[in-house]
């Protein structure tokens, strides 16, 4: 054993048990050891930093903008509704989550995919009161299996396709490997909807802890032709709220108190809702509903608007006057959804509340506001909601379109997923369904996401230069066995094994010219140990090194090293069991 293949292998355990014990940021601890790799000489300078010029990263940077425009639009919650709808249990909820994520993974990036899902997974569970963690590791790996289905679902299978030909193999077709990746697909997601929520953590968040959190009487308003209008509190979605509930219904001179779930909303209804700030923010987000009083009229755009906490301090010039004597609107600038007093919300309508020292108000008002009254006597504290602006439905439609538009042209090959989402990028900043202020702070948000992936490949490179990964190889195949079935096994477990410790596409490299190797030692056909290599290189479930998408849902679902290896141990053990037994049947030794 080199020195270079020790530091590599070395740094490589030392990451995973780090990551294992989940006392250091992931994108501190992969910089850490790029830099160790580096400093002894493993991986050169541009070695080290080619994963910052990856076009996997870019293609993850790029779609952060597009998630933003489809959040800022409405339209991903629009998508999430119609896609995911209201299931009451985890089980079935992660039928809908796994099933649109593996059928989009089979012709799109499965980095793409988990990208776009992420933030209305996120969206939907908060919604719902479900465990984001028992949904985000699922959709990982239903991205992952769906892109084993054919052969442009990842970029795994056209790089083996790629060195199939060169070796003078014959090209596989589109649909070649769907034999074997169908049925692995439904296997595996099977079991990712029966045992998921019973092998993964229900971690407590900031949702869960609603009853604990100040709370507000926020009115909302049903508007002349409003898409909710006609429809029922259930189909409207506002009987599962994240952060509140219906308390009760204005219609004219009728107030209704007991409100049915399937009472039918009219135009000009006025509703009222009881629960924590995220409340407002929630409303906001639902298509055919604006505050009475809200920041519509302010005459700012929607990327302007923000939510805020102020406390009234002794200075304030209209303590003891009512709401609509104070003018709050003309001086401030912002519109007062409600009144909070001694931790207790405020009844009746918000204009007649008389203010005093001390009140919380939950505002609507300009991201400005908190700079310029931050410091200002007028107020105790100014306090934020992040994320809280609200969404522009105008131009949902102009969003999705884009959207589709982006996976047309990779699917028929006119522009490659790079190009394609660059592309959208740019329509979406043209036609204003995002800004270019809010697409730098989305990229910049997830700038640690994109720092772990970029300083995983320089692991990659590590382990492929100094010839580590090649060392453990050749040290497992030292007696080889004779059968070509062993020999397929064995091929496929090592396969599976190293790209746990590399990226799937330089296993699928390193793995390649063995696995040939192997067959021709063997005496059978190289195809079906093509085949082997192409799904056990994307079948990463242990770790989230081996995979992008798995990586990316790190930080999301609060994950730690465990919970990849419960879920993953035995979908593992699925997907070389259904690849072993299928592979020989289409593609005989």
């Amino acid at each position: 054993m080199t020195f270079e293949i020790a530091v590599s292998l070395f740094t490589v355990v030392a990451v995973l048990v780090l990551l294992a014990t989940n006392r250091l940021p992931a994108d501190a601890l992969m910089m850490s050891a790029l830099a160790l790799l580096l400093l002894t000489g493993v991986v050169s300078p541009s070695e080290a930093l080619s994963g910052f010029a990856n076009p996997g990263l870019m293609t993850v940077a790029a779609l952060y903008v597009v998630a933003a425009a489809l959040r800022d639009t409405g339209a991903i919650y629009w998508m999430a509704s119609r896609l995911l709808g209201q299931p009451s249990t985890s089980g079935r909820a992660l039928g809908r989550v796994v099933m649109p994520a593996s059928l989009l993974s089979a012709f799109l990036n499965n980095t793409t995919v988990v990208a776009m899902m992420i933030p209305a997974v996120q969206e939907w569970a908060q919604r719902l009161r479900l465990s984001v963690s028992q949904l985000l590791l699922p959709l990982s790996y239903a991205a992952i299996l769906g892109g084993t289905c054919t052969l442009i679902g990842t970029s795994t299978n056209l790089i083996v396709d790629g060195l199939a030909q060169k070796s003078g193999l014959p090209a596989f077709g589109i649909f070649d490997i769907s034999v074997v990746g169908v049925p692995l697909l439904l296997v595996g997601g099977a079991y990712l909807v029966l045992l998921g929520p019973r092998l993964l953590p229900a971690r407590e968040g900031l949702v869960e802890q609603l009853e604990r959190a100040r709370e507000y009487r926020v009115e909302m308003k049903v508007p002349v032709k409003s898409p909710l209008a006609g429809r029922t509190i259930r189909d409207a979605g506002l009987r599962n709220l994240g952060h509140g509930y219906l308390t009760e219904v204005r219609r004219g001179d009728q107030l209704f108190t007991a409100v049915a779930p399937d009472m039918v909303l009219a135009e000009e209804d006025r509703l009222v809702f009881i629960g924590a700030p995220d409340c407002a923010r929630e409303l906001q987000r639902i298509n055919g509903l604006v505050a009475p009083s809200g920041g519509h009229k302010l005459k700012l755009r929607h990327s302007q608007r923000c939510l805020v906490e102020v406390v009234l301090g002794k200075e304030f010039p209209s303590l003891g006057k009512t709401v609509r004597d104070a003018a709050f609107r003309t001086h401030y600038q912002a519109a007062i959804l409600s009144v909070n007093r001694h931790g207790e919300r405020l009844s009746g309508k918000v204009g007649d509340i008389v203010l005093r020292m001390g009140d919380t108000l939950l505002l609507e008002t300009s991201h400005t506001f908190v700079e310029q009254y931050r410091y200002r006597r007028d107020f105790m504290l100014v306090s934020p909601l992040q994320d809280s602006s609200p969404p522009d439905f105008r131009k949902a439609p102009v969003a999705v379109a884009i959207l589709a538009g982006m996976v047309l042209v990779n699917v028929v090959g006119w522009l490659s997923v790079l190009e394609s989402v660059f592309v959208a990028c740019g329509a979406l900043l043209a036609t204003g369904c995002v800004t270019v202020n809010r697409a730098r702070m989305m990229v910049s948000v997830n700038l640690p996401v994109l720092v772990v992936i970029g300083a995983s490949f320089a692991l990659g490179e590590g382990m492929t230069n100094s010839g580590a990964a090649q060392w453990v190889v050749e040290g497992v195949f030292g007696q080889l066995p004779v059968s070509p079935l062993a020999a397929l096994i064995l091929i496929y477990l090592m396969t599976a094994m190293v790209t746990e410790l590399v990226t799937n596409n330089a296993a699928a490299v390193l793995m390649f010219p063995l696995a040939v190797s192997v067959a021709e030692m063997a005496g059978a056909s190289p195809l079906p140990f093509v085949v082997a290599v192409m799904i056990a290189a994307s079948a990463s479930f242990l770790t989230p090194l081996g995979y992008q998408t798995n990586m990316m849902v790190m930080g999301p679902g609060g994950y730690r090293l465990w919970d990849y290896l419960r879920l993953g141990i035995p979908l593992n053990i699925i997907a070389a069991i259904v690849t072993i037994s299928l592979t020989p049947l289409f593609w005989p030794f």
